[in-house]
């Protein structure tokens, strides 16, 4: 079952960069952007964390922090955080937990072959926890002007 708008998030706790593992409701008292993208280190995934990396001043000015999640194992969520040089933390979700809570997981078409994989995906959380925008099926090209637009609204009401 998955997360509807308007609805608190499970308090979902996973292995982080940084060597730590965080709960989403350590990010409580601020409003939460959590982007679920398909792999690491992948053109579309690297542009989406790129622009993400490149807004992270403005979001934080909007008083929202940024997470990143995705079913690569963390070693491979270091190596991508490092080398993009990104501001915030990702996830490692090996078990798709945290895809099964937002259902992100879906059947994928590539070179013919159908495969479950994570469809890119954006949700806005809150400073008390709750969902209050998502984004399914995400085009990389302008959807960090989006959500930093939503953010900003969410931040001003």
């Amino acid at each position: 079952m998955s997360v509807a708008i308007g609805e608190t998030i499970p308090d979902i706790e996973l292995p982080a960069t940084g060597e730590k593992s965080v709960k989403l409701s350590d990010y409580r008292g601020k409003h939460l952007v959590l982007y679920f993208y398909p792999k690491a280190s992948t053109p579309g995934c690297t542009q989406e964390g790129q622009d993400f990396r490149d807004a992270a001043d403005a979001f934080a000015a909007a008083d929202t922090q940024i997470l990143g999640a995705s079913r690569d194992g963390i070693k491979a969520q270091e190596n991508f955080k490092a080398k993009q040089s990104f501001p915030f933390d990702l996830l490692s979700d090996k078990d798709e937990t945290l895809c099964n809570a937002f259902d992100v997981i879906k059947m994928k078409k590539m070179y013919g072959k159908e495969s479950l994989g994570v469809e890119r995906s954006t949700f806005l959380i809150d400073a008390e926890g709750v969902l209050r925008e998502e984004w399914r099926g995400v085009k990389v090209k302008d959807h960090v002007a989006a959500v930093l637009a939503a953010a900003q609204r969410l931040n001003a009401g």
